[in-house]
């Protein structure tokens, strides 16, 4: 039988060592917490990243830095956050193409995102509408359909990125119309804003944030959204479905993703300071404002919105043979 004095030390050490790993997630976070915005500055991706930042930071007591890493319609930030360490101080801000597309059309994937990332949570849900710019010919989705009926080829499209939605929704009209686009992509919303307000292309596919206040000052024209129905906010601008292309949905999420395997308690954490941000009212009233809404639902609830992506939009990509640039 040990000796008492040794029983108290090998006790001691034991309690310390099963202590360990309690202590360091007591003690989470310790130090800054990086959020990749994985699109260039100047969309909403951006934008909510920023709007979260500061709000996350003083419910968890470190900052939260913003880093954009923009590249391959998202997936290159996704990746950095999916490839961390599993310890919760690295996040991304991702979207439906990022996160589901952009794996689903990637002859190598760079990640699986069923695998490979922890939800956390939808932060917000957005449209992705059809827009030409202010001077443009185009009044209506008729108008440029007959104009790309007419030049076969001619009728060009920027998007925020290869094989992301507004790329795929781009596809998926022309392919529903009978006619062909050319696809120019860029490293974000905010690039395709400002090629559309300098005619670089006929038209545009981002999130309702970039076009808005332009729509509204004039300087670019939203032609259509994909929602079910008309938009309150937009009540004369028609749905796809009311311009002759039925079927396809535009909604697209952004959503706070990390590695797989960051610790539940972490990851509980990492949810009740993001949820927070985007339950506060003045965070909902300024999402709003700029066409889109605030979620900061539950991990689970993201975790399943991934799974069935994955599922039905796979399922999209394989039937009409969308391949990236």
């Amino acid at each position: 039988m040990a000796h008492p004095v040794i029983r108290a030390a090998l006790a001691a050490v034991a309690l310390g060592v099963s202590a360990a790993p309690l202590a360091a997630q007591e003690a989470w976070p310790s130090r800054p917490i990086r959020l990749i915005s994985p699109f260039a500055p100047g969309g909403s991706n951006d934008f909510t990243a920023r709007l979260m930042g500061p709000r996350m930071a003083a419910r968890l007591g470190q900052p939260v830095v913003i880093e954009t890493r923009s590249g391959a319609g998202g997936m290159t930030g996704v990746d950095v956050a999916a490839k961390a360490p599993a310890d919760g101080y690295t996040l991304a801000l991702g979207t439906t193409g990022a996160v589901v597309l952009g794996p689903a059309l990637a002859r190598t994937p760079p990640f699986d995102p069923l695998r490979d990332l922890a939800p956390i949570t939808v932060a917000i849900n957005v449209q992705v509408p059809v827009v030409v710019p202010g001077r443009s010919p185009f009044h209506s989705m008729k108008d440029l359909l007959d104009a790309a009926r007419a030049t076969p080829g001619r009728i060009t499209f920027g998007s925020s990125g290869a094989g992301g939605m507004p790329h795929l929704v781009g596809e998926l009209m022309a392919r529903q119309a009978g006619v062909r686009f050319v696809h120019v992509p860029y490293r974000g919303g905010g690039p395709v804003g400002t090629a559309l307000l300098a005619a670089e292309t006929d038209f545009g596919l981002s999130d309702m944030p970039v076009f808005l206040g332009h729509h509204r000052a004039g300087t670019l024209r939203i032609l259509a959204v994909g929602s079910p129905q008309r938009l309150s906010f937009l009540p004369d601008v028609p749905t796809l479905a009311e311009s002759g292309l039925p079927g396809i949905e535009t909604n697209n999420w952004h959503g706070l993703v990390t590695a797989a395997g960051v610790p539940a308690a972490v990851l509980e954490k990492l949810h009740a300071a993001a949820a927070a941000a985007l339950h506060d009212p003045e965070v909902v009233r300024t999402m709003t404002e700029q066409g889109q809404e605030a979620v900061g639902g539950s991990r689970a609830e993201f975790a399943a919105l991934i799974r069935a992506d994955v599922a039905r939009w796979g399922a999209v990509i394989r039937q009409v043979e969308i391949k990236p640039e």
